[in-house]
Parts: structure tokens; sequence; C-alpha cells
């Protein structure tokens, strides 16, 4: 990672289509491939083959042509299993890159890098989809016990290039999503293929983006940088403008107020997004974003920045709290976390994750 971790600025800028100028390639690529933004750059290759090293261009045409290759397969998949769930009376939610592939001319399909398809489906729904898919071939590689607060279900077939990832709710913490209400509210019905499926709106889907890289992911108490799901937000944005100030209003409480102004910096300083003053100008969220960059460019200083997670750990006690009320033995609100908590935070700091940086 160290040794890509200078070509940040470089492949932001190449992801936004500005003008080459002194670039590190080898870098470059190499931290585009670490965060799986390389198909993506094909835009950038479009606009200035004729001034790019061609070495260059002949790489990332490739790469893109074999994700075109890619994803096409995964259409097909998501189409396939769709059907399964229609023909038992389920038409699922497409979450997060299911619902970009449902959703994106053919043409731009081929952008972003998957490795399995998100769907969702309501909890009494739950046992008849995966008997559905498991009659088209579908193996349960791993399912979650009934009782969980989180249950998925991952079902794989050997001839798909893909997994499926079935789930009945949204990515992140529950409580996250308490001032949207249930999530059909925010989908509309679409045909795919010979399927049917729901669609989240443009904001909800960004804000699913936000909470999967934030909180799932852990990406703000570690301070990761997401590219791909910014270039994904940045994208969404372009082509249904977003009311920032009015989808900040809907974050369920500071900490998660905190997480959406922190990806917002990222978007306007790394992309150019235009977000308004008031969203990019509270310290918390500035702090974060420096963090970030730092780690980026000196990974070296993960460990010690884990620290400033310290900074919001009242906001998600009180979070949490407030989502585990009744607790028999509820903890101080600046208590210190639990040492298998750390211990879980180390050991993923230091890890490589593919498209984080």
């Amino acid at each position: 990672m160290a040794r890509h971790s200078s070509a940040l600025t470089s492949l932001c800028n190449c992801l936004r289509g500005m003008p080459p100028g002194d670039i590190d390639w080898t870098s470059v690529i190499g931290l585009a491939n670490q965060t799986l933004t390389t198909p993506a750059l094909i835009d950038f290759v479009d606009k200035y083959a004729g001034i790019l090293p061609e070495d260059v261009c002949t790489y990332i045409r490739h790469i893109h042509r074999r994700n075109v290759l890619r994803n096409n397969r995964l259409v097909a998949q998501l189409e396939e299993a769709v059907v399964a769930l229609n023909d038992h009376n389920i038409t699922p939610i497409l979450l997060k890159g299911a619902s970009t592939l449902a959703t994106s001319p053919e043409a731009r399909r081929s952008v972003r890098v998957m490795s399995d398809l998100d769907i969702m489906v309501m909890p009494d729904e739950a046992r008849t989809a995966v008997a559905a898919l498991c009659g088209i071939g579908y193996d349960i590689n791993d399912q979650a016990p009934p009782e969980s607060q989180r249950w998925h279900a991952d079902l794989v077939r050997s001839q798909d290039v893909g997994s499926i990832d079935l789930q009945q709710a949204a990515p992140g913490p529950a409580y996250l999503y308490q001032n949207f209400g249930h999530a059909l509210n925010h989908c509309l019905p679409a045909p795919l293929g010979r399927a049917r499926v729901y669609i989240p709106t443009p904001a909800y889907r960004a804000f699913m983006l936000i909470v999967h890289d934030q909180f799932q992911d852990y990406g703000y108490w570690l301070g990761d940088l997401d590219l791909r799901h910014l270039v994904e937000l940045r994208d969404l944005n372009a082509a249904e403008p977003m009311d920032w100030e009015k989808f900040t209003s809907l974050a369920s409480d500071q900490l998660m107020k905190n997480a959406i102004e922190t990806q917002l910096f990222a978007l306007a300083k790394l992309f150019g997004v235009d977000i308004p003053l008031a969203l990019r100008s509270r310290l918390l969220p500035r702090l974060q974003f420096m963090r970030q960059l730092m780690q980026a460019r000196f990974p070296a200083t993960r460990i010690p920045f884990l620290a400033l997670m310290a900074l919001d750990l009242g906001n998600y006690r009180k979070a949490s709290s407030g989502a585990r009320q009744g607790a028999a033995h509820p903890r101080g609100l600046w208590s210190l976390p639990r040492v298998g908590t750390v211990q879980f935070l180390l050991k993923t700091a230091v890890a490589v994750r593919a498209g984080k940086v």
C-alpha cells in the first residue's frame, strides 16, 4: 500500500477527467487496481489517448473489456435469480451494485468492478427466497442464524462469476435508517429483462452506500477511503443532483451526520462535487478527511490515528444505546471500547482490503 500512497491525488484527477500532468503511472495503476477503479479510467483514456503512454491505454482498455464481459454475465445471472424469486411471488429490492447494473445504460455497466449481487427480500420471504435460489442450482456458502440481528445468506454456483448476498434489511445498523421508514417507501418498481424488481431512489442508494462504507465496513472508525463508491456517489449526483442539505437532515443522529459530512467533504475535495459550504465546514468531518488523506499517504499512521475514534465515541454510545433500549447494563457514554472491539479494529486497520485505501 505504501508505494501507491502518493498516487491518490493523481488517480482522483484522472477519474475526474482532468488533463494528465506529470504522473507516475506505475503507482496510479497500482492504486487503481487496489481500489477497484481501473475500469472507471476508460473515459480518461478515451479522452486523452493521444497524449497518454500506449501501454497505459492498452492495459486500461484490456481491464475494461474484461469487466464488460464479467458484468454482462452478472446481469444475466441477476435476471435469472430474480425470475426464480418472481416465480415464488417475491419482488426483491436490488441493493448497491445490483441496482447499478439494473439501471445503468449497457455502455456504462462496465465501469464498476463487482464481486457479488446484493438482493434484499422481506423477512417473511427469506426462507422461500433461499429455497427458490437453491432450486436453480445455488448452494448456501454461508448463512446467519435465523435469530441474528442482521440475517443474510451467501449463495454460490460454480458456473457464476459472482455470489448472491441475500439480505432482509438495508446495509448497516437499522437505527441509522430510522428517519426513512420502510425501505419500500424509497423504491420504484422496474423491469429487469423478464423479471421485475424494486430499485431504490438515487438518494436512498447514496445513503446506503455511505452507511455501508462508514459503518458496515467500519470506514468511519478506521479512516478508510472507498474510491469506487465515491465515484458512484459522484455519478448518482450527476444523474440526478442531490439536495444534500435535505439529505443530511435525514441523518438519524449526530454520529450519522458526522459520517455523511465526512463523505461529502471527500466528494468535494477529491472529485469536485458541488457540496454546500455548510456541509463541509464543521471541524470533526474535516479532521476525519485529513486523517483519511494522511493514512492514504503514510499507512504507518493508521494505528496511532485509531485514537481519533474517541472523538465520536460519545455519539456512538448515544446512538447504539438508543437502539438497544432496555439493555440490562447500559454502558457509560464515555467508557472505553471493549477489548475485543479494539483488537478487531487493530487487526482490520493493518489488513489490505480490496477497494479500500
